[in-house]
C-alpha cells in the first residue's frame, strides 16, 4: 500500500511538473516571421535566444533576391523583414507602391576606399584614376563616399542613387573609371584607389575596417540597414520589443565580434533617417 501511494504521488508530481512546463512555455508565446536575403542568419538566431525567453518564437524566412522580402511582407507572408538599406528601401517602395515603414534601423556594412599603393585618401595624386560601380545604387553611394573623404563636392540636394554627371567639385581632376561592382577588387592594380562595396570586399577577402584606407561611417545614414513593418503594424507591441532586443548592448557586440568589422551596429532613431 505504501509503495503504491509513492508511486501515485510521484505520478502526481510529474504530471503536475509537466503541466507547470507547458503551461510557462506556451504562455502568450507568438511566432514573428522575419524575412532576410542570404543565408547568414547568425544575428536573428542570436535575437531568437534571447526573445524565445519572453515567449516570441522567431522564424527566420531567406529569401535569394532583394524584391521578394517586400512583396512578401506586404502581402502578409511575412511579419517583418531586415535585409535593406534606407535608400534601398524608400525608392522601392514609392516604385511598387507598398504601404511599408521602418520601425528600428540595425547595421552598417560599410562601403570602403581600397589601394594596394597609398595608405591615405590625402596621399592620392592629382590626375588619378579612381574605379568605382556602374550601377545606380553603389555609383552613388561611392559618390558619397568619395565627398565624406574630401576629394569631390556634391550638390546639397545630390540623389543617393546618382552618378557621376552630379559630380560639382573635382579639385585633384580625379579620372573616374565605371566598371561593374565585381571586377572593382580586380582594378585595384591599375587604379590609384577603387570602392568597393562591403559584400565584394569581403568576398574578395577584404576587412572594410581594416583594409580600406578609408569607409564610410554611421552618417551614411542613407545606407544604414532597417526592420521594416506593414504601416498597420508600425505599433505593434512585439514588433517593437524584437527592435529593442536587436538594438541591445550584447547584441552590439554579437555583431561586432562575429563579423570583424564588416557590419557595424547603427542604432539610431527614425527621424535621423528621415522617417
Amino acid at each position: 500500500m505504501k509503495k503504491l501511494f509513492l508511486s501515485i504521488a510521484l505520478l502526481t508530481l510529474v504530471l503536475f511538473a509537466a503541466g507547470c512546463s507547458d503551461k510557462t512555455e506556451g504562455k502568450d508565446s507568438v511566432t514573428v516571421k522575419v524575412g532576410i536575403s542570404g543565408t547568414d542568419t547568425r544575428v536573428w538566431d542570436f535575437i531568437a535566444e534571447k526573445a524565445k525567453k519572453e515567449g516570441i518564437n522567431v522564424e527566420v524566412v531567406s529569401f535569394s533576391d532583394y524584391v521578394a522580402p517586400n512583396t512578401a511582407l506586404a502581402e502578409g507572408e511575412l511579419d517583418i523583414n531586415a535585409f535593406q538599406t534606407v535608400a534601398y528601401f524608400d525608392v522601392f517602395i514609392k516604385e511598387h507602391n507598398l504601404d511599408l515603414v521602418p520601425i528600428a534601423t540595425t547595421i552598417l556594412a560599410p562601403m570602403g576606399i581600397y589601394s594596394e599603393k597609398f595608405e591615405d585618401v590625402k596621399d592620392i595624386p592629382d590626375g588619378s584614376k579612381i574605379a568605382l560601380p556602374n550601377d545606380a545604387s553603389n555609383q552613388g553611394r561611392a559618390l558619397l563616399l568619395l565627398e565624406e573623404a574630401g576629394l569631390i563636392g556634391l550638390p546639397e540636394d545630390f540623389d543617393p542613387n546618382g552618378n557621376l554627371n552630379q559630380v560639382e567639385d573635382n579639385p585633384k581632376n580625379l579620372e573616374f573609371v565605371e566598371m561593374v561592382p565585381a571586377q572593382t577588387p580586380r582594378a585595384l592594380p591599375d587604379v590609384a584607389a577603387s570602392i568597393i562595396n562591403n559584400g565584394i570586399a569581403r568576398d574578395a577577402g577584404f576587412s572594410p575596417l581594416k583594409d580600406s584606407i578609408f569607409h564610410e561611417s554611421d552618417t551614411a545614414t542613407p545606407y544604414i540597414n532597417i526592420i521594416a513593418a506593414r504601416a498597420e503594424d508600425k505599433d505593434n507591441e512585439t514588433y517593437k520589443r524584437l527592435a529593442e532586443l536587436y538594438q541591445e548592448e550584447d547584441t552590439a557586440k554579437f555583431i561586432e565580434k562575429e563579423f570583424d568589422g564588416g557590419q557595424i551596429p547603427t542604432f539610431v532613431s527614425l527621424d535621423t533617417i528621415g522617417w
